[in-house]
């Protein structure tokens, strides 16, 4: 599997520098999961690394080789983007918005390749019944479930997920994370945005912390979401509390900063 990779990435909205200089280096078989206040620069961060945004300087890179100069059609079979609240444009059937995952492929699987990934897909997120009903007349919970159908239907290498739990309640936020990890157990990478502090620390081997553009912590869940990082980037005093097998972030409120 691939390694994604990148180097120096800056990113600038005008006057606005929004990344600064940002390395990371992000092995496969894995999940990564990148945290951090409003406006820190995550969502920015996944759009430059799925090659939607072009930074003002630095390089992505997969397996060593800049992602900019790989052919559209490849790049989409090896990554997929999901973006934050995905719009439904068209009054398609859930079905046909899932296929939309094999689009990349078009030419190079078979048709029967290409419906068997979609129906494995649409098995793993539970939305083979909604397989005829209209898109758009899915709850918000349901679209993000049958987007990540559309997601896992392109097999790819790497899934790029921007907030990928919002509006799922809390069974299917576990499901969907589970779902990431199985993915990942199976050699995939993923990189997901995330503002649930303990779910981050549940399915994530790793955390990335920004703040104001930068890399403010990097590491496992213990080492990256300490009390101190808690307090210097969110402003909040926490602490972890101990839960069953697993251990808990508990936040008391804010403080000064």
């Amino acid at each position: 599997m691939s390694r994604l990779a990148v180097s120096s990435l800056t990113f600038r909205r005008g006057e606005r520098l929004i990344l600064d200089a940002i390395d990371l280096d992000i092995a496969p078989a894995s999940v990564t999961a990148v945290l951090g206040p409003n406006g820190a620069g995550k969502s920015t961060l996944l759009a430059c690394m799925a090659g939607l945004l072009e930074p003002a300087s630095g390089l992505v890179t997969l397996n060593g080789q800049p992602f900019a100069t790989l052919p559209s059609q490849s790049r989409a079979r090896q990554i997929a983007f999901l973006p934050q609240a995905p719009e439904i444009a068209w009054p398609i059937d859930v079905g046909t918005l899932v296929g939309l995952g094999r689009i990349p492929f078009s030419g190079f699987s078979s048709d029967a390749e290409n419906e068997a990934a979609v129906w494995r897909a649409m098995q793993s997120t539970d939305v083979t019944d909604w397989e005829k009903r209209v898109a758009t007349t899915l709850s918000g919970g349901e679209r993000a479930r049958a987007q990540l159908a559309r997601i896992f239907a392109g097999e790819s290498d790497w899934i790029l997920a921007d907030e990928p739990f919002a509006g799922l309640d809390p069974a299917h936020q576990f499901e969907a994370a589970d779902l990431l990890r199985q993915f990942a157990s199976r050699g995939g990478g993923i990189v997901l945005t995330i503002h649930d502090l303990t779910l981050a620390a549940r399915i994530a081997d790793r955390i990335v912390i920004l703040d104001h553009g930068r890399v403010a912590a990097d590491g496992t869940a213990e080492a990256a979401l300490t009390p101190a990082t808690l307090r210097d980037v969110y402003g909040v005093e926490a602490e972890w509390v101990a839960s069953g097998t697993r251990p808990l972030i508990a936040i008391h409120g804010k403080c000064d900063r």
